[in-house]
């Protein structure tokens, strides 16, 4: 690094505009002057131990480290128009961070921000934890490994999201999303994954009333749905559910295969309905 800044407290407008090949150490970003935009168009910087308390931070940055930051509420929009980051062991929790963005690490952070992650690509996020609405909106190429996520209307309009070994306590996740696929993991949610494409789930535990609707390619391996009642109404459905599914309502087509279930209903459709709903033979 050709400079190092260490110590500093900085609230003027655009206060290291354009650093370059840079390291900022223990300095914050807060005072009277309320300046926006500290590190806009920075390019090739470390930044530790540092904490953001104003607006716009990290605006159009490339190649850049963060460890044990931390983004207060008042950090709004912090990074937006990003590119080639990586973020450990820190803190976010000013509404509207990582905002078309592309290729960031996030790994053991905390993170509390509504509408975080919208229409971005190569996102990987990992051991860590979540929460906000609208999480992850219209993006792609997104990985989520040993997450737990709070939300509400999560992963929609999103393209090629893989998730394992998380907890997810959402609402109407996945909605109009397309080749997602979830492993090991839990899922809590209301009407989930309405309206996908290609969504499979691995190994995961399901609750939540009238799940996965209207679906196409819709894949369940080795999956428990507790609770779940009316699922799989208009969808397209293969399906290896292990205990007991509270109903079934007008299956699309395909085959669902349970242990045993509550009800079938079948009638009053919309549209054709040739799904089948088998009882596991057990020996």
């Amino acid at each position: 690094m050709k400079q190092r800044i260490e110590n500093r407290i900085m609230d003027e407008e655009r206060a290291l505009y354009h650093l370059e090949d840079a390291e900022v150490v223990n300095c914050r970003f807060e005072g009277p002057a309320d300046g926006e935009s500290a590190l806009k168009e920075a390019v090739f910087i470390r930044v530790l131990d540092s904490c953001f308390a104003l607006r716009y931070p990290l605006w159009h940055v490339k190649e850049f480290y963060l460890e044990r930051a931390r983004m207060t509420e008042t950090a709004r929009a912090a990074l937006w128009y990003a590119e080639d980051g990586r973020i450990f062991d820190s803190t976010l929790k000013g509404v509207k961070a990582v905002r078309e963005c592309a290729d960031v690490h996030l790994r053991g952070c905390t993170i509390d921000s509504t509408e975080f992650g919208w229409k971005s690509r190569d996102i990987l996020l990992e051991d860590s934890d979540i929460s906000g609405e609208y999480l992850f909106l219209d993006s792609r190429d997104v990985q989520l490994r040993n997450v737990k996520m709070r939300g509400k209307y999560s992963f929609q309009y999103m393209e090629n999201l893989e998730i394992s070994d998380s907890v997810l306590d959402t609402k109407d996740a996945f909605w109009h999303s397309k080749h997602v696929t979830v492993r090991n993991s839990v899922v809590k949610g209301e009407y989930l994954g309405w309206f996908s494409e290609g969504l499979t789930l691995e190994n995961c535990e399901i609750t939540g009333t009238q799940p996965l609707c209207y679906c196409r390619d819709l894949k369940l391996v080795n999956c428990t749905m507790a609770g779940c009642d009316l699922a799989f109404e208009y969808s397209d459905v293969e399906a290896d559910i292990r205990g007991d599914l509270a109903s079934v309502r007008n299956p699309k087509s395909g085959v669902i295969v349970t242990d045993s279930v509550g009800e079938v209903i079948y009638g009053g459709a919309v549209m054709p309905c040739s799904g089948e709903v088998r009882i596991r033979e057990t020996m």
